[in-house]
């Protein structure tokens, strides 16, 4: 019994140690975060000098192609929606992966009435950027507000609402004003990051959940997933990154367990390692390229979850920290 006692007595101590020792190493996490939050600067840009112009899109209808069937790169036929139109039951904070569809963008599709190439077509897509603010003009949803949430190839872009209930009330014959801002955007206390279609709105709900200048320069941002630029796909014979997207394969399931692929939401923020999209999508070691989760996954070899292009470093002056919560959900429909 004695003997008994002594071990409980002992084995009390052991507990109560290792308590007291991860007692202290999470204050000491604690305190390295909070001094980490407290030296980063806000980042500075050329705000007063953006153009803020007029684009207007319309909902695009849906679209299948004859015969219907998409061809996996299992082999696998299937009949599946595909882009545009009004999606109802997929939109920011959605699962971009668990879906029968492909291509899907979510929420609403906009589109210029005019060709895919020409200028004004290329006016829409080029200067709507992530964040920027959407506004009605026609229908029962006249004067709401939404966002943009994303571009999905030259002629598409994505917006959704706060309230569920717009969607509802659009219809396929509605017109949407863009208030485009944000080309021409340059960090002046960052160096060696490019920006692409982002607007100062979205800059402002990610300095607000934590994204800022580090001590060493780097821009510091929090990301929901990190992504390996090896299985990038669909995107990289462009010689540029400012509309259209840069497609996730998801076709290797060990890739896709090891870095979560599988939790990708539409809206996520993400960090795609060794990617260098300056002037087109390439494989560079060492360099930064963090981006807005904007269609969603696909059957077709080299094709996945596609995402349109915020900030870009050749050199690696960016630092993705790994956050639940970076998702357009949070940072704009709050």
């Amino acid at each position: 019994m004695k003997k008994n006692r002594k071990l409980f007595s002992a084995f009390l101590s052991v507990t109560q140690v290792l308590f007291l020792v991860f007692i202290v190493f999470l204050l000491i996490g604690i305190k390295d975060t909070y001094a980490q939050s407290q030296t980063l600067q806000p980042v500075e840009y050329n705000k007063d000098q953006l153009v803020k112009m007029a684009v207007q899109g319309q909902i695009s209808e849906a679209r299948m192609s004859y015969p219907p069937y998409r061809i996996g790169a299992d082999g696998k036929l299937s009949v599946i929606p595909g882009t545009e139109s009004i999606v109802y039951n997929f939109r920011t904070g959605d699962s971009a992966v668990n879906m029968a569809g492909d291509h899907i963008e979510p929420a609403v599709t906009l589109r210029h009435p005019s060709s895919p190439d020409s200028p004004e077509s290329r006016g829409f897509t080029f200067l709507s950027c992530i964040g920027n603010t959407v506004r009605v003009l026609t229908g029962e949803a006249k004067g709401e507000l939404g966002y943009v949430i994303g571009k999905h190839g030259d002629p598409r872009v994505m917006v959704d609402f706060k309230d569920p209930e717009v969607l509802k009330k659009l219809t396929l014959d509605d017109k949407m004003h863009i208030y485009a801002h944000g080309v021409g955007m340059e960090f002046t206390n960052v160096e060696g990051v490019k920006i692409m279609s982002t607007s100062p709105t979205l800059i402002d709900a990610l300095t607000e959940a934590g994204m800022g200048v580090t001590p060493d320069g780097k821009l510091q941002v929090n990301v929901a997933l990190k992504v390996p630029a090896k299985i990038m796909g669909s995107g990289l014979r462009r010689s540029h990154s400012h509309s259209g997207d840069y497609d996730i394969q998801m076709f290797d399931e060990e890739i896709v367990k090891k870095y979560n692929l599988d939790k990708l939401r539409f809206g996520d923020i993400v960090a795609i390692i060794n990617a260098d999209v300056s002037y087109g999508r390439i494989y560079r070691t060492g360099a930064i390229t963090i981006g807005v989760v904007s269609h969603g996954n696909s059957v077709i070899a080299g094709h996945g979850p596609g995402v349109t292009t915020l900030f870009t470093s050749t050199d690696g002056n960016i630092e993705p920290v790994l956050d639940s919560d970076a998702n357009l959900k949070n940072l704009l429909f709050k």
